[in-house]
């Protein structure tokens, strides 16, 4: 009738349970140190963007946005127009207007 543990010795599922919980942490700092990783190697490399160094508008020609394709890049002006530029030779190849 005496089943008193034996002092010192810890149950087995108390031990099971110890070295259960040892191994997940261990697993989640492992994933968090891949996912730390996997972010430095992502954003750390240089932008694949190239920006033209200098862009002409027409006279009066305010710009508001900015976007860019393969071989061309285009900007948004204030007075709702749409110009296209050729991204080699930075001329302009197309004027849009903007209506709404």
């Amino acid at each position: 009738m005496n089943e008193a543990p034996i002092p010192g010795e810890e149950p087995p599922n108390l031990r099971f349970l110890r070295i259960l919980v040892t191994v997940l942490t261990a697993t989640m700092i492992a994933g968090l140190l891949v996912i730390i990783a996997l972010i430095v190697i992502r954003f750390s490399g240089e932008s694949r963007v190239s920006l033209p160094d200098e862009i002409t508008l027409p006279d009066g020609a305010t710009a508001t946005a900015f976007t860019q394709g393969a071989g061309w890049y285009a900007v948004v002006t204030a007075d709702q127009r749409i110009l296209i530029f050729d991204i080699a030779s930075g001329a302009m190849t197309q004027e849009i207007a903007i209506s709404h």
